[in-house]
């Protein structure tokens, strides 16, 4: 392991092998047994206990974010604290995880959401701490198990909070880290006959291959794939802020991010402007030092993705630039590529990076057009003054997750996920928990 923004070796963590797997679902088979039996009450209580003692160490979890994964400082302390705000938040969940009483003819008719076992959680590098507690927290608050294998980048966060989870007095076993490479480690998991469910956040080429293995097995599989999301500014717009919150937009977490408004679409009469405005907003963004609060944007994750990245923006693209440091690092300028069309490569594939495109557009039908004319569905925003607008674009936009005047696309308490081959299911949200969860119908007959 790198650290990103420096080329210095982290640490060197032991992979997992396949038989490493069956031993860790074998064990997390017994702990979920006994963890399902327990009072509702009681698994509440201890994943409050593991929240608090996540709180306890904001601090530590952040730095080693920031030292894995190049993340800002400031960045680094929300992820941590929203594991502990998503274990909070399934606790709460516990306790009213209730089934129905359904009217029939005859007798009773009673449901019960019952845990579906053991479940493999598949986490990314981009977000390693909160995406691996949006599968984590809620599989816990079921009834579940959780063998969570994260991205071979980022393991340091994931083996500390197993740490604490244990600390925490989460039964052994319940919760088991097994970093290693995904078609090892993480292919095991995907076929293991003991596993129930798989929920995996990465690119679409690796999310359909498990969906394909979990097919074979008709295991369920929760998947948040890529996105090419769109900002959609029409001209009656508060323009100076639609281009005051558009860099930031595409370029936090240096742009590794499925929900970044990579395609900025705006209304051809305010084109003009609006770049005038954003451009200044560029410029400025300050790219360096993870670890000084006032970096807004770290480095790339790796040398793999800064080619990656690079390899999108050609020489002959026009482009409104930022700055990045010189020297060792995996550093890229912020870039947002003007005067292209809509179907090349950068335009319509996602970067994973700090590069987007401005594009024009005539009027409410031209930009829907140009925001579905995409594989993906993820999120995206819209920019109007108008509410009837606003409501029927929304509709409109095939995406999961929209923001109206605003660039928000995940809340805790809301569901998040995607249309089109920007995955299947939703996480987070009131219904987190149902979604690790089997429903029995039990009918009692009360006639003589």
């Amino acid at each position: 392991m790198l650290n990103p923004a420096t080329e210095e070796t982290v640490a060197i963590v032991p992979a997992a092998t396949r038989d490493d797997v069956d031993v860790a679902v074998a064990r997390a088979a017994t702990a979920q047994r006994a963890w399902a039996a327990a009072a509702p009450a009681d698994r509440a209580r201890l994943l409050r206990r593991f929240a608090a003692v996540v709180d306890g160490h904001i601090e530590e979890l952040a730095q080693l974010e920031v030292r894995e994964a190049g993340h800002t400082i400031g960045n680094a302390r929300w992820e941590a604290g929203n594991v502990r705000d998503l274990l909070d938040f399934a606790a709460g969940g516990v306790e009213r995880l209730s089934g129905r009483q359904i009217p029939v003819a005859g007798g009773i008719d009673i449901t019960f959401l019952e845990p579906l076992g053991v479940i493999g959680v598949i986490a990314p590098w981009n977000f390693p701490m909160p995406i691996a507690a949006w599968g984590l927290a809620p599989a816990l608050a079921a009834g579940n198990a959780v063998i969570l294998k994260p991205a071979e980048t980022t393991p340091l966060t994931a083996l500390r909070l197993a740490e604490l989870a244990l600390e925490a007095g989460i039964p052994e076993h319940l919760f088991q880290v097994l970093p290693g490479r995904g078609d090892v480690t993480g292919d095991a998991l995907v076929e293991h006959p003991g596993v129930a469910k798989i929920v995996f956040t990465g690119s679409t080429r690796v999310g359909k291959q498990i969906m394909a293995k979990c097919a074979d097995r008709v295991k369920r599989v929760t998947l948040e794939l890529g996105g090419k999301s769109p900002n959609i500014v029409f001209a009656d717009a508060d323009l100076e802020a639609a281009a005051a919150a558009a860099p930031m937009a595409f370029l936090d977490n240096t742009g590794q991010d499925c929900c970044a408004r990579t395609r900025i679409l705006v209304q051809r009469s305010a084109y003009d402007r609006f770049l005038e405005l954003v451009a200044p907003g560029i410029a400025a963004v300050t790219v360096g030092d993870p670890l000084d609060e006032k970096t807004q944007m770290g480095p790339l994750i790796s040398r793999t993705q800064l080619d990656r990245v690079r390899s999108f923006v050609t020489d002959d693209l026009t482009a409104i630039r930022g700055t990045a440091p010189e020297g060792p690092g995996f550093w890229y300028p912020p870039t947002l590529v003007t005067d292209v069309a809509p179907t090349v490569p950068v335009a319509a594939e996602e970067v994973f990076g700090p590069v987007a495109v401005v594009l024009p557009f005539e009027d409410e039908e031209d930009a829907v057009r140009l925001a579905n004319a995409t594989e993906y569905g993820l999120s995206g925003s819209l920019w109007t003054r108008d509410i009837g607008r606003a409501l029927r674009v929304s509709r409109a936009v095939a995406a999961g997750n929209l923001s109206v005047n605003s660039h928000s696309s995940v809340r805790y308490w809301t569901p998040f996920g995607g249309y089109k081959q920007s995955g299947l299911g939703r996480e987070l949200g009131p219904d987190a928990l149902t979604a690790f969860t089997e429903t029995k119908n039990v009918f009692i007959s009360t006639e003589a």
